[in-house]
């Protein structure tokens, strides 16, 4: 199998590093185009970050996976429903295979605030790698 373009959808949160580094290495590995994508769903007023937070943190994300042999392009999208802007820039950049992180989140959460992850599985026109957060699974945790 070729892979030619990777697309790893990023949201800044915590597992946002790692999910970054193993899109990079599988970018590098395999000579693919990697597409960094933050969508930028509406926020209230005083709660939501500003552009230049959301520039320098894409910006950090870049320069790792440059770092990790990746070639990188960034994009931040609006959209009102993040899972729909990752499918439809999957296709619009012919992603070959879509990278993205879970969360971990079961019962109520899940049922409240969906599953981002999950519509993008199953509405993705390629190949989604699910990754399972190292710090949702415990692997940060520190033995006693």
């Amino acid at each position: 199998m070729t892979l030619s373009t990777i697309l790893c959808p990023i949201d800044f949160s915590e597992a946002t590093g790692p999910l970054v580094a193993y899109a990079a290495t599988l970018a590098a590995g395999t000579d693919a185009a990697l597409l960094l994508l933050h969508v930028l769903e509406p926020q209230p007023m005083l709660a939501g970050p500003s552009d230049l937070d959301l520039a320098q943190q894409l910006a950090r994300y870049h320069a790792s996976a440059e770092a990790a042999g990746a070639r990188v392009n960034t994009t931040i999208v609006p959209g009102a429903d993040a899972a729909l802007e990752i499918v439809e820039e999957a296709r619009r950049h012919s992603a070959d295979i879509i990278v993205i992180g879970a969360h971990g989140r079961t019962g109520l959460s899940r049922f409240l605030m969906g599953s981002t992850a999950e519509v993008v599985v199953r509405t993705a026109p390629c190949v989604t790698l699910l990754v399972k957060s190292p710090v949702e699974s415990g692997a940060y945790r520190k033995s006693a």
